[in-house]
């Protein structure tokens, strides 16, 4: 009878974790500088799980390596629901073509649990720069091959290859200079250190409406409901073109299920309230939820689609 006895009170504790969950704070990584998009995301989201909880949801930003420091320490972090990642296009779907050695697996050592949304970006200039369109632009720049810069907030983000994509279609040759986070990057444009940029909307929308940069474009199939009056770069004379960001969280692998589907559903709930969705859409940001399982899939379609574009342009992380 010990044997059942200690059976069951093993099986109630498992059951009882989700309802313990999280009894000390929880660890949200940003693994970018702050100041860019998933810096944004990241911190209205902590915000509302903290209130929703009563348990401090700590938000630490831990750049560098393109996204790979933050998202090595969260793959290395026990499987518990108290250390989480904000996941980005360029750690977990680009890396792993562009880079020689990733220190995780983008699909093994992580658990899903939602899509947080999608994002255009923002083709932003600097106000000196005699350039007001798309075609100005690429006129410039085959004026001045190799002369022109633009930032990233760090290789092989959706920043990066946004711009990479835009100069192959365009053909034309602009030197890239890559930042830790969108906030250094946006600091460096909007002071004149670079000409460019296919910026966050969440980053540039200040600096485009005080004028303090110039908006030449979007990179999204649609307008932007912040910009209507600028153009698609589609429009602007690269038919076809199109790329947008995309945001999620995730957990270390092993992960318990049910603690997933707490933080699935929970983090659903805050995506769907009116004040934050109000939030995100200020910044460009259009909030999509999912399931843990379409968010895997996608991840894993994702790193599929990027590595037959970065092979087919030729990109190497240098």
């Amino acid at each position: 009878m010990r044997w059942l006895l200690a059976l069951t009170l093993a099986f109630a504790a498992s059951v009882a974790q989700p309802q313990s969950y999280p009894s000390r704070p929880v660890k949200l990584v940003v693994p970018f500088a702050p100041g860019g998009s998933a810096d944004l995301v990241g911190r209205l989201l902590a915000q509302q799980l903290s209130e929703s909880w009563g348990q401090a949801v700590v938000v630490e930003n831990k750049g560098g390596a393109s996204g790979m420091l933050g998202n090595e320490y969260v793959a290395k972090s026990a499987p518990d629901g108290y250390t989480l990642t904000v996941g980005t296009l360029g750690p977990f779907a680009v890396n792993q073509t562009l880079y020689e050695h990733v220190p995780y697996d983008n699909i093994r050592d992580f658990a899903p649990i939602t899509l947080t949304g999608l994002s255009s970006h923002i083709l932003a200039a600097h106000p000196s720069v005699p350039v007001q369109n798309v075609g100005e632009l690429i006129a410039l720049a085959r004026r001045k091959p190799g002369q022109l810069t633009f930032a990233s907030s760090g290789t092989g983000n959706a920043t990066h290859l946004t711009f990479e994509l835009f100069k192959a279609r365009a053909g034309i040759d602009i030197v890239h200079v890559p930042y830790k986070g969108g906030g250094p990057a946006m600091a460096d444009l909007v002071g004149g250190q670079v000409l460019f940029s296919f910026a966050s909307m969440a980053s540039a929308v200040p600096f485009v409406r005080s004028g303090r940069l110039r908006a030449i474009a979007v990179s999204g199939g649609e307008r932007s409901a912040l910009f209507p009056d600028v153009p698609t770069v589609a429009e602007s004379g690269l038919p076809g073109f199109a790329s947008e960001d995309w945001q999620g969280i995730l957990a270390p692998a092993k992960t318990p299920p049910d603690i997933v589907q707490l933080l699935n559903s929970e983090i659903a709930r805050i995506l769907a309230l009116p004040e934050l969705k109000a939030k995100l859409a200020a910044a460009g940001f259009d909030a999509k939820p999912s399931t843990p399982e379409w968010f895997g899939q996608f991840i894993q379609a994702e790193t599929v689609k990027w590595a037959r574009l970065l092979k087919g342009i030729g990109i190497k992380a240098q």
